[in-house]
């Protein structure tokens, strides 16, 4: 499983995707079942890839703060879903949309802030 904790391109991509997806299905006029499911299944892949990097990352000494990225990116996957099924049944998702962007706020100030991040600037 050295793969999944090797660096961090794999779990960034599967969450880059997994949030393309979200605004595709999100922005789309009409419900996809099948859009919907590729998403669950993005859900799957963005949580196991975190989860190894979470375990990998407890050597840093920093383990409460990677924890709280861990609880607000499994937020940010909970408002995804909830926005969309409330979209399905047509009742308000103002609430979930701006629920959404604070905590993939918070989960990527927190990803790119800690030491296992991507220096873009170096």
């Amino acid at each position: 499983m050295d793969f999944l904790t090797n660096t961090t391109h794999l779990h960034i991509t599967t969450w880059v995707v997994g949030i393309v997806i979200f605004f595709i299905a999100a922005l789309n006029g009409k419900q996809s079942k099948g859009l919907h499911m590729v998403l669950r299944l993005f859900y799957i892949l963005i949580i196991i890839s975190g989860g190894a990097l979470f375990i990998h990352t407890m050597g840093y000494g920093q383990g409460m703060l990677y924890g709280f990225k861990f609880i607000a990116g499994i937020l940010v996957i909970g408002m995804m879903e909830m926005v969309l099924v409330r979209q399905k049944k047509n009742k308000p998702t103002g609430m979930f949309w701006g629920l959404f962007a604070v905590f993939l706020f918070v989960t990527l100030f927190l990803g790119f802030k800690l030491p296992m991040n991507i220096n873009f600037l170096a």
